[in-house]
Protein backbone atom coordinates (compact mmCIF):
# COMPACT_ATOMS: atom_id res chain seq x y z
CA UNK A 1 0.00 0.00 0.00
CA UNK A 2 1.21 2.92 -0.63
CA UNK A 3 1.76 5.80 1.93
CA UNK A 4 3.26 9.28 2.67
CA UNK A 5 4.52 8.15 5.88
CA UNK A 6 7.44 11.45 6.88
CA UNK A 7 7.38 14.96 6.01
CA UNK A 8 10.30 16.87 7.02
CA UNK A 9 10.69 21.01 7.43
CA UNK A 10 13.69 23.02 6.94
CA UNK A 11 15.77 20.98 4.14
CA UNK A 12 18.05 23.16 1.34
CA UNK A 13 15.51 25.69 -0.20
CA UNK A 14 15.82 24.54 -3.96
CA UNK A 15 13.69 24.73 -7.31
CA UNK A 16 15.09 23.30 -10.51
CA UNK A 17 17.61 21.46 -9.23
CA UNK A 18 19.17 17.71 -9.70
CA UNK A 19 19.52 15.08 -7.35
CA UNK A 20 20.96 11.26 -7.47
CA UNK A 21 20.39 8.41 -5.02
CA UNK A 22 23.96 6.46 -3.89
CA UNK A 23 23.26 3.79 -1.93
CA UNK A 24 20.73 5.22 1.40
CA UNK A 25 21.89 8.97 0.67
CA UNK A 26 20.89 11.55 -1.54
CA UNK A 27 22.98 14.17 -3.59
CA UNK A 28 21.32 17.15 -4.77
CA UNK A 29 22.90 19.81 -6.88
CA UNK A 30 22.16 23.35 -7.31
CA UNK A 31 19.28 24.90 -8.45
CA UNK A 32 18.15 28.15 -7.12
CA UNK A 33 16.44 29.91 -4.72
CA UNK A 34 14.55 33.40 -5.18
CA UNK A 35 16.10 36.30 -3.77
CA UNK A 36 19.91 34.76 -4.23
CA UNK A 37 22.21 35.91 -6.15
CA UNK A 38 22.77 33.53 -9.52
CA UNK A 39 24.65 36.44 -11.62
CA UNK A 40 27.65 36.51 -9.49
CA UNK A 41 29.65 32.96 -10.21
CA UNK A 42 30.25 30.42 -7.73
CA UNK A 43 30.58 27.12 -6.93
CA UNK A 44 27.42 24.63 -7.43
CA UNK A 45 26.39 23.65 -3.81
CA UNK A 46 25.28 20.15 -3.15
CA UNK A 47 23.41 18.77 0.02
CA UNK A 48 23.22 15.23 0.98
CA UNK A 49 19.82 13.79 2.62
CA UNK A 50 20.88 10.78 4.90
CA UNK A 51 17.46 8.65 4.46
CA UNK A 52 18.27 6.37 7.57
CA UNK A 53 19.03 9.66 10.25
CA UNK A 54 16.57 11.93 7.93
CA UNK A 55 19.27 14.36 8.11
CA UNK A 56 20.74 17.05 5.81
CA UNK A 57 24.45 17.98 5.17
CA UNK A 58 25.86 20.30 3.31
CA UNK A 59 29.38 19.63 1.57
CA UNK A 60 31.76 22.32 2.08
CA UNK A 61 33.08 24.06 -1.10
CA UNK A 62 35.91 22.55 -2.61
CA UNK A 63 39.34 24.30 -2.59
CA UNK A 64 40.50 25.54 -5.64
CA UNK A 65 44.36 26.54 -6.90
CA UNK A 66 44.81 27.59 -10.03
CA UNK A 67 42.53 28.80 -12.79
CA UNK A 68 42.80 25.00 -14.42
CA UNK A 69 41.71 23.42 -11.36
CA UNK A 70 38.53 26.18 -11.21
CA UNK A 71 37.28 24.98 -14.24
CA UNK A 72 37.01 21.64 -13.43
CA UNK A 73 34.37 21.98 -10.73
CA UNK A 74 31.04 23.34 -11.73
CA UNK A 75 28.85 26.93 -11.18
CA UNK A 76 25.93 27.33 -9.99
CA UNK A 77 22.96 26.66 -12.17
CA UNK A 78 19.54 25.54 -12.51
CA UNK A 79 17.93 23.01 -15.57
CA UNK A 80 20.51 20.72 -15.48
CA UNK A 81 20.73 16.72 -14.88
CA UNK A 82 22.68 14.43 -13.15
CA UNK A 83 23.02 10.78 -13.48
CA UNK A 84 24.82 7.66 -11.27
CA UNK A 85 27.06 5.03 -13.13
CA UNK A 86 28.83 3.21 -10.74
CA UNK A 87 30.69 5.45 -8.06
CA UNK A 88 30.63 8.17 -10.77
CA UNK A 89 27.98 10.93 -10.62
CA UNK A 90 28.00 12.89 -14.04
CA UNK A 91 25.90 16.29 -14.32
CA UNK A 92 25.61 18.02 -17.51
CA UNK A 93 23.90 21.45 -19.20
CA UNK A 94 21.74 23.48 -16.92
CA UNK A 95 22.10 27.40 -17.30
CA UNK A 96 23.61 30.32 -14.98
CA UNK A 97 21.98 33.84 -15.16
CA UNK A 98 26.00 35.06 -16.13
CA UNK A 99 27.58 32.48 -18.28
CA UNK A 100 24.08 31.01 -19.71
CA UNK A 101 24.09 27.23 -20.85
CA UNK A 102 26.67 24.95 -20.47
CA UNK A 103 27.46 21.55 -22.70
CA UNK A 104 30.64 20.76 -20.63
CA UNK A 105 30.57 17.33 -18.51
CA UNK A 106 31.26 17.25 -15.01
CA UNK A 107 32.13 14.11 -13.08
CA UNK A 108 31.80 13.54 -8.84
CA UNK A 109 33.39 10.88 -7.26
CA UNK A 110 31.02 9.87 -4.65
CA UNK A 111 33.82 8.16 -2.63
CA UNK A 112 36.35 11.01 -2.39
CA UNK A 113 33.59 14.12 -3.27
CA UNK A 114 36.05 15.54 -5.92
CA UNK A 115 35.20 16.70 -9.02
CA UNK A 116 37.07 16.89 -12.46
CA UNK A 117 36.20 17.08 -16.14
CA UNK A 118 36.40 13.58 -18.04
CA UNK A 119 37.63 14.37 -21.82
CA UNK A 120 35.28 13.46 -24.22
CA UNK A 121 35.52 13.52 -27.92
CA UNK A 122 32.46 13.11 -30.72
CA UNK A 123 29.20 14.75 -31.57
CA UNK A 124 29.09 17.19 -28.06
CA UNK A 125 25.12 18.41 -27.63
CA UNK A 126 24.59 22.13 -28.00
CA UNK A 127 24.78 23.66 -24.33
CA UNK A 128 21.28 23.99 -23.39
CA UNK A 129 18.64 23.68 -20.24
CA UNK A 130 15.35 21.78 -19.67
CA UNK A 131 16.84 18.45 -21.05
CA UNK A 132 16.51 14.95 -19.41
CA UNK A 133 19.12 12.49 -18.81
CA UNK A 134 18.59 9.05 -18.52
CA UNK A 135 21.11 5.56 -17.65
CA UNK A 136 21.27 2.18 -19.85
CA UNK A 137 24.21 0.16 -18.83
CA UNK A 138 27.41 2.26 -19.42
CA UNK A 139 25.60 4.52 -21.27
CA UNK A 140 23.95 8.08 -20.33
CA UNK A 141 21.02 9.45 -23.02
CA UNK A 142 20.34 12.96 -23.58
CA UNK A 143 17.06 14.26 -24.74
CA UNK A 144 14.90 17.34 -26.03
CA UNK A 145 15.25 20.71 -23.88
CA UNK A 146 16.06 24.31 -25.15
CA UNK A 147 19.35 24.75 -26.84
CA UNK A 148 20.84 28.31 -26.26
CA UNK A 149 22.54 28.75 -29.77
CA UNK A 150 19.77 28.02 -31.94
CA UNK A 151 17.36 29.39 -29.46
CA UNK A 152 14.86 27.02 -30.19
CA UNK A 153 13.33 23.85 -28.16
CA UNK A 154 14.95 20.47 -29.06
CA UNK A 155 14.13 16.79 -29.97
CA UNK A 156 17.60 15.08 -30.75
CA UNK A 157 18.62 11.82 -29.02
CA UNK A 158 22.98 11.82 -27.74
CA UNK A 159 24.63 9.45 -26.71
CA UNK A 160 28.00 9.70 -24.54
CA UNK A 161 29.53 6.00 -24.03
CA UNK A 162 31.07 6.71 -20.48
CA UNK A 163 33.70 3.48 -21.52
CA UNK A 164 35.14 5.48 -24.24
CA UNK A 165 33.72 8.89 -23.21
CA UNK A 166 32.45 9.74 -26.60
CA UNK A 167 29.43 11.30 -27.73
CA UNK A 168 27.26 10.30 -30.53
CA UNK A 169 23.97 11.71 -32.05
CA UNK A 170 21.66 8.97 -32.64
CA UNK A 171 19.93 8.83 -35.92
CA UNK A 172 16.94 8.00 -34.60
CA UNK A 173 14.49 6.00 -36.69
CA UNK A 174 10.57 6.42 -36.95
CA UNK A 175 8.40 9.73 -36.03
CA UNK A 176 10.18 11.42 -33.22
CA UNK A 177 8.79 13.03 -30.14
CA UNK A 178 8.30 16.71 -30.61
CA UNK A 179 10.61 19.38 -29.55
CA UNK A 180 10.18 20.16 -25.89
CA UNK A 181 12.05 20.81 -22.48
CA UNK A 182 10.92 19.96 -18.74
CA UNK A 183 9.86 16.90 -20.10
CA UNK A 184 10.86 13.20 -18.12
CA UNK A 185 12.45 10.29 -19.50
CA UNK A 186 12.74 7.43 -17.85
CA UNK A 187 14.37 4.00 -18.64
CA UNK A 188 12.49 0.65 -18.52
CA UNK A 189 14.08 -2.37 -19.96
CA UNK A 190 15.40 -1.29 -23.10
CA UNK A 191 12.95 1.56 -23.75
CA UNK A 192 12.98 5.22 -23.18
CA UNK A 193 9.35 6.94 -22.05
CA UNK A 194 8.91 10.20 -22.67
CA UNK A 195 6.00 12.28 -20.93
CA UNK A 196 5.10 15.81 -21.24
CA UNK A 197 7.32 18.81 -21.30
CA UNK A 198 7.03 22.62 -22.88
CA UNK A 199 6.55 22.39 -26.61
CA UNK A 200 5.05 24.92 -29.56
CA UNK A 201 2.52 24.05 -31.35
CA UNK A 202 4.50 25.61 -34.40
CA UNK A 203 7.54 23.41 -34.17
CA UNK A 204 10.99 23.80 -32.54
CA UNK A 205 10.76 28.18 -32.09
CA UNK A 206 9.40 29.30 -29.19
CA UNK A 207 6.41 31.53 -30.40
CA UNK A 208 4.39 31.67 -27.04
CA UNK A 209 2.09 28.75 -28.60
CA UNK A 210 2.89 26.31 -25.98
CA UNK A 211 1.43 23.13 -26.13
CA UNK A 212 1.48 20.55 -23.27
CA UNK A 213 1.21 16.78 -24.70
CA UNK A 214 0.25 14.16 -22.45
CA UNK A 215 0.72 11.05 -24.16
CA UNK A 216 3.84 9.01 -23.76
CA UNK A 217 6.46 8.20 -26.76
CA UNK A 218 8.76 5.54 -26.77
CA UNK A 219 12.72 4.85 -27.45
CA UNK A 220 14.08 1.87 -28.33
CA UNK A 221 17.45 1.81 -27.91
CA UNK A 222 18.09 -1.61 -29.51
CA UNK A 223 17.07 -0.26 -32.38
CA UNK A 224 17.32 3.25 -32.14
CA UNK A 225 13.95 3.80 -33.68
CA UNK A 226 10.47 5.89 -32.64
CA UNK A 227 7.99 3.39 -31.74
CA UNK A 228 4.23 3.96 -32.44
CA UNK A 229 2.15 3.50 -29.60
CA UNK A 230 -1.49 3.39 -28.73
CA UNK A 231 -3.55 6.19 -27.34
CA UNK A 232 -5.81 4.83 -24.41
CA UNK A 233 -7.91 6.88 -21.82
CA UNK A 234 -7.50 8.01 -19.00
CA UNK A 235 -4.46 10.11 -19.50
CA UNK A 236 -3.15 12.52 -17.29
CA UNK A 237 -2.98 16.24 -18.15
CA UNK A 238 -0.50 17.29 -20.22
CA UNK A 239 2.74 19.21 -17.91
CA UNK A 240 6.08 20.59 -17.70
CA UNK A 241 8.71 20.53 -14.64
CA UNK A 242 6.77 17.33 -13.40
CA UNK A 243 8.74 14.10 -11.70
CA UNK A 244 9.18 10.47 -13.29
CA UNK A 245 10.67 7.64 -11.79
CA UNK A 246 10.31 3.43 -12.11
CA UNK A 247 9.19 1.01 -9.72
CA UNK A 248 8.77 -2.47 -10.58
CA UNK A 249 8.67 -1.98 -14.14
CA UNK A 250 6.31 0.67 -14.12
CA UNK A 251 6.37 4.40 -14.68
CA UNK A 252 5.00 7.06 -12.05
CA UNK A 253 4.60 10.52 -12.37
CA UNK A 254 3.99 13.21 -9.67
CA UNK A 255 3.40 17.11 -10.06
CA UNK A 256 4.39 19.25 -12.60
CA UNK A 257 2.26 22.74 -14.01
CA UNK A 258 0.33 23.30 -17.26
CA UNK A 259 -0.10 27.53 -18.18
CA UNK A 260 -3.33 26.48 -20.40
CA UNK A 261 -5.04 25.34 -17.36
CA UNK A 262 -3.23 27.81 -15.00
CA UNK A 263 -2.69 25.07 -12.35
CA UNK A 264 0.17 23.02 -10.24
CA UNK A 265 -0.44 19.09 -9.70
CA UNK A 266 0.21 17.18 -6.57
CA UNK A 267 -1.64 13.58 -8.35
CA UNK A 268 0.49 10.42 -8.69
CA UNK A 269 -0.20 9.02 -12.10
CA UNK A 270 0.95 5.26 -12.41
CA UNK A 271 1.68 3.79 -16.66
CA UNK A 272 2.15 0.16 -17.02
CA UNK A 273 4.23 0.11 -20.36
CA UNK A 274 2.82 -3.94 -20.47
CA UNK A 275 -0.92 -2.75 -21.59
CA UNK A 276 0.07 0.86 -22.05
CA UNK A 277 -2.62 2.21 -19.65
CA UNK A 278 -2.54 4.60 -17.09
CA UNK A 279 -3.64 4.87 -13.70
CA UNK A 280 -4.26 7.71 -11.07
CA UNK A 281 -3.10 6.11 -7.51
CA UNK A 282 -4.58 7.68 -3.94
CA UNK A 283 -1.61 7.06 -1.66
CA UNK A 284 -2.51 7.20 2.19
CA UNK A 285 -1.11 9.69 4.49
CA UNK A 286 -0.76 13.26 3.55
CA UNK A 287 1.59 14.33 0.72
CA UNK A 288 2.96 17.50 -0.69
CA UNK A 289 1.16 20.66 -2.12
CA UNK A 290 0.69 21.08 -5.78
CA UNK A 291 4.34 21.83 -6.99
CA UNK A 292 6.79 21.81 -10.15
CA UNK A 293 10.53 21.52 -10.33
CA UNK A 294 11.22 19.69 -7.82
CA UNK A 295 13.13 16.54 -7.12
CA UNK A 296 12.43 12.57 -6.71
CA UNK A 297 15.08 9.75 -5.81
CA UNK A 298 14.35 6.31 -5.37
CA UNK A 299 15.86 5.09 -2.18
CA UNK A 300 14.98 0.90 -1.83
CA UNK A 301 11.06 0.86 -1.61
CA UNK A 302 10.56 4.74 -1.11
CA UNK A 303 10.79 8.01 -2.83
CA UNK A 304 12.45 11.15 -1.67
CA UNK A 305 11.21 14.23 -2.80
CA UNK A 306 11.81 17.42 -1.83
CA UNK A 307 12.22 21.37 -2.90
CA UNK A 308 10.24 22.81 -5.99
CA UNK A 309 8.29 25.92 -5.78
CA UNK A 310 4.52 26.58 -5.59
CA UNK A 311 2.05 29.64 -5.80
CA UNK A 312 1.67 31.69 -2.82
CA UNK A 313 -1.48 30.58 -0.76
CA UNK A 314 -3.01 34.16 -1.04
CA UNK A 315 -2.13 34.04 -4.76
CA UNK A 316 -4.21 30.96 -5.55
CA UNK A 317 -2.93 28.01 -7.25
CA UNK A 318 -2.71 29.01 -10.65
CA UNK A 319 -0.27 32.67 -10.56
CA UNK A 320 3.03 31.61 -11.87
CA UNK A 321 5.02 34.78 -10.70
CA UNK A 322 3.92 34.67 -7.42
CA UNK A 323 5.47 31.60 -5.93
CA UNK A 324 7.45 30.11 -2.99
CA UNK A 325 10.21 28.29 -2.74
CA UNK A 326 9.84 24.96 -1.01
CA UNK A 327 12.35 23.81 2.10
CA UNK A 328 10.38 20.35 2.79
CA UNK A 329 10.88 16.61 2.06
CA UNK A 330 8.22 13.97 1.77
CA UNK A 331 8.51 10.21 1.47
CA UNK A 332 6.52 7.66 -0.18
CA UNK A 333 6.62 4.34 1.04
CA UNK A 334 5.57 1.27 -1.54
CA UNK A 335 6.23 -0.92 1.44
CA UNK A 336 4.45 -1.52 4.67
CA UNK A 337 6.73 1.21 6.84
CA UNK A 338 7.13 -0.89 9.52
CA UNK A 339 9.40 -3.25 6.96
CA UNK A 340 11.14 -0.16 5.87
CA UNK A 341 12.12 0.41 9.51
CA UNK A 342 13.07 -3.34 10.16
CA UNK A 343 15.58 -2.96 6.88
CA UNK A 344 16.97 0.13 8.18
CA UNK A 345 17.50 -0.80 11.32
CA UNK A 346 19.49 -4.25 10.35
CA UNK A 347 21.52 -1.56 7.96
CA UNK A 348 22.70 0.54 10.81
CA UNK A 349 23.52 -2.72 12.82
CA UNK A 350 25.84 -3.85 10.10
CA UNK A 351 27.31 -0.41 9.94
CA UNK A 352 27.88 -0.32 13.62
CA UNK A 353 26.36 2.72 13.19
CA UNK A 354 25.00 3.68 17.02
CA UNK A 355 24.33 7.44 16.78
CA UNK A 356 21.83 6.57 14.26
CA UNK A 357 20.55 2.90 15.90
CA UNK A 358 19.49 5.71 18.89
CA UNK A 359 18.04 8.05 16.42
CA UNK A 360 16.12 5.07 14.92
CA UNK A 361 14.54 3.90 18.19
CA UNK A 362 13.81 7.64 18.94
CA UNK A 363 11.93 8.00 16.02
CA UNK A 364 9.74 4.74 16.38
CA UNK A 365 9.11 5.14 20.31
CA UNK A 366 7.43 9.19 18.19
CA UNK A 367 5.28 7.13 16.07
CA UNK A 368 4.28 4.55 18.62
CA UNK A 369 2.80 8.06 20.63
CA UNK A 370 1.50 9.49 18.50
CA UNK A 371 -0.34 6.17 17.81
CA UNK A 372 -1.25 6.61 20.77
CA UNK A 373 -2.78 10.46 20.89
CA UNK A 374 -4.61 9.48 18.09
Amino acid sequence: MLRWTVHLEGGPRRVNHAAVAVGHKVYSFGGYCSGEDYETLRQIDVHVFNTVSLRWMKLPPVRITGHERAREVPYMRYGHTAVLLDDTIYLWGGRNDTEGACNVLYAFDVNTHRWYTPRTSGTVPGARDGHSACVLGKAMYIFGGYEQLADCFSNDIHKLDTTTMVWSLINARGTPARWRDFHSATIIGTKMFVFGGRADRLGPFHSNNEVYCNKIRVFDTETNCWLTTPSTQPLPEGRRSHSAFSYNGELYIFGGYNSHMERHFNDLWKFSPENFTWKKVEPKGKGPCPRRRQCCCMVGDRIILFGGTSPCPEQGMGDEFNLMDHSDLYILDFILTELVGFVNFIHLLKQKSYKHILTFFLLYISKQLNKIKV
